[in-house]
């Protein structure tokens, strides 16, 4: 079972790695996540399994690796939780800040989504379809959310950022999102 500490990271877990990202900050003054945000990433895009997600969000890619990877340089980013392909958990700032993952968002009417959200990027693409492993992370971490932060409402960047974003893509399975999670029936977008 999964539990965050009162610090807001995942307890000592075997299938959870914490990498602490220098990329986040405090959220402002009496706000907590209401909202989660669905992402997806695999850096160079399409290739699974190697470092340079988790690279990429402690600012230490070698852009020399791949002729894809030059122009992430100088970006600094990150996101609450990376699932992999084999639904292992990288975590990487406490869910009590603000993590770097939504950029210009919008979701009911608020701006600047990083503020009150929780972001989880999940190995992957538009168009691959996520793995059987991850959305049983999915289902295993989001009861620790809920059980320190008051999440209402789930959405895709695609949902907060459109036109900009289109991740998770059409391969996310919202469906069966919403069946495996019970409490996001009437919180997610129609399918």
């Amino acid at each position: 079972m999964l539990a965050l500490d009162r610090h807001g990271w995942l307890k000592a877990h075997p299938r959870v790695t914490c990498a602490p990202s220098p990329n986040h900050d405090d959220r402002p003054a009496g706000d907590d996540a209401t909202l989660l945000v669905m992402h997806n990433i695999s850096l160079p895009p399409g290739i699974f399994g190697g470092t340079e997600v988790v690279d990429l969000f402690l600012n230490r890619l070698d852009y020399n690796a791949h002729p894809w990877l030059p122009q992430l340089r100088g970006l600094t980013v990150s996101a609450h939780f990376f699932i992999r392909r084999d639904g292992s958990i990288v975590q990487f700032v406490s869910t009590h800040k603000r993590a770097w993952h939504a950029g210009v968002s919008t979701f009911a009417g608020r701006e600047r989504c990083n503020d009150f959200s929780i972001g989880i990027e999940m190995e992957g693409t538009d168009t691959v379809p996520y793995t059987p492993e991850q959305y049983a992370a999915l289902t295993r971490l989001l009861p620790a959310l809920r059980a320190q932060h008051p999440l209402q409402a789930a959405r895709g960047h695609e949902h907060i950022a459109p036109g900009r974003k289109t991740d998770p893509g059409p391969a996310f399975d919202w469906g069966r999102f919403r069946r495996e999670n019970g409490w996001l029936r009437r919180q997610l977008p129609p399918v």
